[in-house]
C-alpha cells in the first residue's frame, strides 16, 4: 500500500492527526534504562506498543541512533513497528539532500535498508537531487519547505525577484512542477501558524508534516485551523512531550496518556 493510502487509513481508523516522533536520547531514557545506548530498541518498543492505536504515523529520526551506533537498532525498530502496527506508516526523518549518484544510496538507506514508507528531504540542492527517491513506487517524500526553529527564516524567508518567499516557492514546486509521481508532501512548523495556512492556500492537497507541537510550544488548535483540509492530510508530529512524558516504570502508560490527550485537542479541533 503507498504512503499516501496508507495516512489516510491509519487517520481514518484511529480518528488521529498524531505523529509521534521516535527521537530516543540515551541521557533522557527512564529508569533502568537511562544512559545505556543498547536500551534504545526496548525504549522506543514500548512507545509504539503504548501509541500505536492512537497514531496515524510514527517518525524515527535517524541522527538519534545513528550518533549512539544504534542503526541496527533502527533497522530492528522498522521490523518490529512493521509487525506489531502494519497499518501505521513510518517516516524517517533524515532529512537528506545531496545530488545524483549520492542520493541514489540515501533513498537505498531509507525505503531498502529501513524499509520507511516516507523520508524526510531538504530541496535546496533541487529537484536532481529529490528525483533519485521518486522510483521508489508508492514511497512517500516530504520536502522542508517552513522548519519550526527559529534560524528557518535565516533563508526561509527570504524575498525572491518575483516577490515569493522561498518557502513559498518550494510549496509551490511541490505543488506542481516537482510533483511528477504525486508523492510529495512538505515539512512546516506549528510555530509559524500563518505561514502554514500559506502553505496550505499554495499546496492544497499536499501532506504536510508538522513539527512543533507540544515541547517546542506550537499551538495544536491553531495548526489543525490553519492546515487541515478534508482533502489535504496533516501529520501532527509531537516528540518529546510524548517520550519523557515520565521517567519511572510507568513510563509508556505517561507517554500512552499524553499522547491520548494531544490526539483528543487535534480532532477537537478538526470537530
Amino acid at each position: 500500500m503507498s504512503f499516501a493510502r496508507m495516512l489516510a487509513a491509519a487517520t481514518a481508523r484511529h480518528d488521529s492527526l498524531l505523529c509521534v516522533g521516535l527521537d530516543p536520547d540515551p541521557a533522557r531514557l527512564p529508569a533502568g534504562m537511562k544512559g545505556d545506548a543498547s536500551r534504545i530498541f526496548d525504549f522506543c518498543a514500548r512507545i509504539v506498543d503504548a501509541t500505536k492505536d492512537l497514531v496515524c504515523a510514527f517518525k524515527p529520526q535517524i541522527a538519534y541512533f545513528a550518533a549512539h551506533r544504534a542503526e541496527d537498532q533502527l533497522e530492528q525498530l522498522m521490523a518490529y513497528i512493521r509487525r506489531n502496527a502494519p497499518e501505521v506508516p513510518v517516516i524517517l526523518d533524515a532529512k537528506r539532500g545531496d545530488i545524483g549518484s549520492t542520493a541514489e544510496q540515501y533513498a537505498r538507506e531509507a525505503f531498502v535498508r529501513y524499509q520507511a514508507d516516507a523520508v524526510t528531504l531538504s530541496p535546496f540542492m533541487g529537484f536532481d537531487s529529490i528525483e533519485p527517491y521518486l522510483p521508489y513506487d508508492g514511497k512517500g517524500v516530504i520536502l522542508l519547505c517552513r522548519t519550526s526553529n527559529p534560524g528557518g527564516s535565516d533563508l526561509q524567508f527570504q524575498t525572491l525577484d518575483n516577490g515569493d518567499r522561498l518557502f513559498e516557492h518550494v510549496a509551490r514546486l511541490a505543488a506542481g512542477a516537482w510533483n511528477r509521481h504525486g508523492r510529495l508532501g512538505l515539512v512546516v512548523g506549528a510555530t509559524f501558524p500563518q505561514e502554514l495556512a500559506r502553505v496550505r492556500e499554495l499546496a492544497p492537497t499536499l501532506p504536510l508534516l508538522i513539527p512543533g507541537v507540544g515541547a517546542q510550544g506550537g499551538d495544536a488548535a491553531a495548526t489543525v485551523r490553519a492546515a487541515w483540509r478534508p482533502e489535504g492530510p496533516i501529520i501532527v508530529n509531537s516528540s518529546r512531550a510524548v517520550l519523557y512524558a515520565g521517567a519511572g516504570e510507568d513510563f509508556a502508560a505517561r507517554a500512552r496518556a499524553v499522547a491520548l490527550a494531544t490526539r483528543s485537542e487535534l480532532a477537537a479541533a478538526r470537530g
